[in-house]
């Protein structure tokens, strides 16, 4: 039935593949789409800003070249005597662990006129008696680089530069030695950030300094800064960037190894899958990317005023207002928040952040081992993510109705959803899932947009077919599955009815024709609501005869059931009808409704010019020959034995075995009197008396069969029933029937 099922919706289902198809041109680059990467950016964005604590980690203190240091020690770059004084504050009277120096120091401070001196030592005061002793004495003093470089010496003081990118490959000051060297990585490339330039510091700072770390960022496709790259290339040498450089003076310089993928062999691969730090037997691998990056777990909105870290200003630690041990045991990192200096970067959480916070955000991720990277099988597991998604969705749409299509969809956005968010709290791992939801989305209106305009169609067509003769539940049922219904021919188990109304004939000659016609559409219209109200097809209106049948199109297990019922109403309605007829001083009016349930052939029948949906066969003809028989027992209901025989609920009366025209066989007919739950002692009295009336006249004993009947009329004298029992009787005591008689009625009219 599904694979069926499927098989008819076909189209459905490879419009549902067409974005799977797009989604995975998309992820494996062979036709990427801008906005979908752009998509992804956003959400990352948002999951970030959602997960960030917005508290303050008070194990970094970010030494702040503020607009009030400008101000009190004057416009940047300061000399280095300033930047020496400030050095030994920390180191000497704060105590800090670590300082980071976020600017770098490339050309050599001239500020102090030592350089002046020495050209007029060398030139117009050369012989002046004592000018070179004097220039001697006072260059310590005035040797500003020298004194940066002896303020660095045997502390954790790590220096920052940067590599550049241009045509030219310009140099400038000395790098440090490289944490990771081609030989290695056995002269293998890496699918790093790689560099042909730098502007790195003076050979003596670098000498004098613990060790020194590249400060640049890694800016995506829209500009923003999301990641800083662990190690960079530059010249087949591998350098780390600062905030590693500081993690790694504050663990003790433990040395750089790089962490190639478990299953596969060492050159087998061009990117890492970590940056390990080992120290001994202990090892610590930080997951990084393609890019040999991580993504930066940006605590708050930045800046002073962020809350995410404390800002000290510069110019308070030299003027010496901070008290002594204030920063002890802290991680320090020197850089700019003034405007003026540029040093600010567009991220995820600020469109002006300052860049010192991108590397102590860093830093804080090293320290508590939680850094997130983009592994390098996320690509593959877009693709698994996306096939299992676009195949789950291909099945589902294309099978289920409306409301529970839109349900998967709901549930798979979220299972998307919360999965991507467990990866990213709980492991560490920053995947994709644009392509997933535009796909969830994409197949959703894909499916709805088929079913309105192709679909609705079929169903308006469905419903303008049925909704004359179909109750409008049931057509709404059928809404819901049009593919179930067609009008194709088919045999099914059903019961018919046919109703004709008494009394008509002496109507229409004595009533005008308006009047008479308001009183069979006032009557219809009765007994058309209790048909459709117990989920009966009105199959045609013949005169003043409605035929009607349960079963079809909308399949019912309780057709025989819902029949009766439904008789038993029309009955009802009748009687309700002639009270008003009575009130209203017009003609009464009577019933006789067949019923008989049995196989039938239902469908649309007729001619090319005009088709109906109907139902023929010899179990219908049956139904129209019990309807006839209805004024000869005097009941308005007479139903055949299969019909009773499906409908147990309800108190039922034996008339008769009869054998109408055009049936050889003999059947049982019966009148449902009520439902079994409304039955009285006295009805079951009646009927178990009547019971022994059938015994003994179908076994020919006529004088208990006499005695019988005399005691039931008496408790019924207007019961045209008996009455036609008791002259039977008569006929038979009279007239004996032949010895092969087998106790049926036959009925030579229709």
């Amino acid at each position: 039935m599904r694979s069926s099922l499927l098989f008819r919706r076909w189209r459905r289902v490879l419009l549902t593949l067409i974005p799977l198809a797009l989604a995975l041109l998309h992820v494996s680059a062979a036709m990427p789409l801008p906005l979908l990467e752009r998509l992804d950016q956003f959400i990352y964005d948002a999951r970030l800003r959602l997960g960030m604590s917005r508290t303050l980690d008070e194990r970094i203190v970010i030494v702040d070249i503020d607009e009030k240091s400008i101000d009190r020690i004057g416009r940047w770059p300061w000399g280095r005597d300033k930047l020496a004084g400030l050095t030994q504050e920390l180191f000497a009277r704060q105590r800090v662990s670590v300082v980071g120096f976020d600017v770098v120091f490339a050309e050599r401070d001239n500020s102090s006129g030592l350089a002046s001196l020495r050209a007029l030592e060398r030139g117009a005061l050369a012989k002046t008696p004592g000018f070179a002793e004097q220039v001697s004495r006072l260059a310590p003093s005035l040797d500003h680089d020298a004194l940066f470089a002896r303020s660095l010496q045997g502390h954790a003081a790590v220096l920052g530069y940067y590599f550049t990118s241009d045509r030219q490959g310009h140099t400038q000051g000395t790098l440090p030695l490289p944490v990771v060297t081609g030989a290695q990585l056995r002269g293998r490339p890496l699918a790093a950030t790689t560099w042909n330039g730098y502007g790195a510091n003076l050979s003596e700072l670098n000498q004098a300094a613990a060790q020194a770390g590249f400060f640049n960022t890694i800016s995506d496709s829209d500009g923003v800064v999301r990641s800083l790259p662990l190690l960079a290339e530059y010249q087949g040498q591998y350098y780390e960037s600062l905030a590693l450089a500081m993690f790694r003076a504050m663990m003790g310089g433990p040395t750089v190894e790089p962490g190639f993928p478990a299953t596969a062999s060492l050159g087998s691969h061009d990117t890492l899958e970590s940056v390990v730090l080992v120290d001994g037997a202990r090892r610590m691998a930080l997951p990084v990317d393609e890019r040999l990056a991580t993504l930066i777990p940006f605590r708050g909105p930045g800046g002073p005023e962020g809350g995410s870290y404390a800002y000290t200003s510069a110019s308070d630690l030299l003027e010496g207002k901070i008290a002594e041990g204030t920063l002890a045991d802290k991680a320090v990192l020197i850089g700019t928040s003034a405007p003026g200096l540029q040093d600010v970067r567009t991220t995820p959480v600020g469109a002006v952040y300052p860049g010192v916070e991108a590397h102590a955000s860093m830093l804080t991720a090293l320290m508590d081992g939680n850094t997130l990277a983009i592994p390098d099988y996320a690509r593959g597991f877009d693709v698994l993510q996306l096939l299992v998604v676009g195949l789950v969705l291909a099945l589902g749409l294309s099978v289920l109705p409306a409301g529970p299509a839109l349900l998967l969809s709901a549930v798979m956005l979220i299972a998307l959803t919360l999965l991507n968010f467990w990866l990213y709290r709980t492991q560490g791992l920053a995947m994709p899932l644009a392509t997933a939801l535009a796909l969830v989305f994409t197949a959703t209106a894909v499916n709805i947009a088929h079913g309105y305009l192709f679909e609705s169609r079929a169903k308006r067509a469905l419903a303008s077919r049925f909704r004359s003769y179909v109750p409008p539940p049931l057509v709404d049922e059928m809404l819901k599955h049009p593919e179930h219904y067609s009008m194709q021919a088919d045999s099914r188990e059903l019961t018919v009815m046919f109703c004709d109304m008494r009394g008509f004939t002496a109507l229409s000659e004595c009533m005008p024709p308006l009047q008479l016609q308001a009183l069979l559409n006032r009557v219809f219209t009765r007994l058309t609501e209790v048909i459709q109200g117990e989920r009966g097809t009105i199959d045609k209106y013949m005169g003043d005869c409605v035929m009607a049948f349960w079963g079809a199109p909308v399949p019912a297990p309780d057709h025989a059931a819902c029949a009766v019922r439904a008789a038993l109403g029309m009955a009802r309605a009748v009687e309700q009808l002639n009270q008003e007829h009575r009130a209203q001083g017009l003609p009464e009016i009577g019933v006789g409704i067949g019923l008989n349930t049995g196989l039938m052939c239902v469908g649309d029948m007729g001619s090319n010019i005009r088709l109906s949906y109907t139902v023929i066969g010899d179990a219908v003809n049956l139904g129209s020959r019990l309807e006839g028989l209805c004024k000869t027992y005097g009941v308005s209901i007479i139903a055949s034995e299969s019909t009773r025989n499906l409908a147990p609920g309800f108190v039922w009366q034996e008339l008769d075995r009869v054998r109408v025209k055009g049936k050889a066989q003999a059947v049982n007919i019966y009148t449902p009197l009520a439902d079994r739950s409304q039955a009285s002692a006295l009805n079951a009295e009646e009927l178990a008396c009547w019971q022994q009336v059938l015994a003994h006249y179908r076994a020919q004993d006529w004088a208990q069969c006499g005695q019988s009947l005399a005691a039931l009329r008496r408790q019924a004298p207007q019961s045209v029933l008996y009455a036609l029992y008791a002259s039977r009787l008569e006929e038979m005591m009279s007239r004996p029937p032949p010895s092969d008689w087998d106790g049926a009625t036959h009925f030579d009219t229709k």
